[in-house]
């Protein structure tokens, strides 16, 4: 199930189950996968991508290996705030998954999730081809992250 804002999405979450975070990209899918108490995002993986069925196949694996509750799937917004093509990839994968699976999917604006990736990295002094290794599942854990902090924002402001 597609939902299109964060407060539809937390509505359709399942108690204690962690969530999943996803950086799509043209030649990548970055996972990333919060704890439990959707607090923390970590970094997980990164898919190479060759055909959607191969595709969804590996990232449905690793979801159910984890129990996950619910995907979050970056959406690439243009700096104006507007949807291109590449929303319209993103929206199409979003679509195509959730014929395979009964998971809550949400969308967060992903702009600048992958430059404050690189920023975080090249402070680590991470090598460069370490950095290509692993950009994919970083970015996917700085969207995860900042969805879980907007529900923990949702969940005070209802139970405030």
């Amino acid at each position: 199930m597609i939902c299109d804002t964060i407060e539809d999405f937390a509505a359709a979450l399942p108690r204690n189950r962690a969530l999943a975070g996803l950086d799509f990209g043209d030649k990548t899918i970055g996972i990333a996968v919060s704890d439990l108490m959707l607090s923390v995002a970590t970094p997980l993986q990164t898919i190479r991508r060759t055909k959607f069925t191969t595709d969804a196949s590996l990232l449905l694996e690793v979801l159910t290996a984890r129990a996950i509750g619910g995907i979050i799937l970056g959406l690439p917004r243009n700096m104006d705030g507007s949807e291109g093509p590449r929303c319209q990839k993103t929206r199409a994968f979003a679509r195509n998954l959730s014929r395979l699976t009964d998971l809550p999917i949400g969308y967060w604006d992903e702009r600048l999730s992958t430059v404050a990736a690189e920023r975080a990295l090249l402070e680590a002094d991470t090598t460069r081809k370490r950095r290509a290794e692993v950009i994919d599942h970083v970015a996917a854990s700085y969207i995860l992250q900042g969805a879980l902090d907007r529900l923990a924002h949702l969940k005070v402001q209802t139970h405030g």
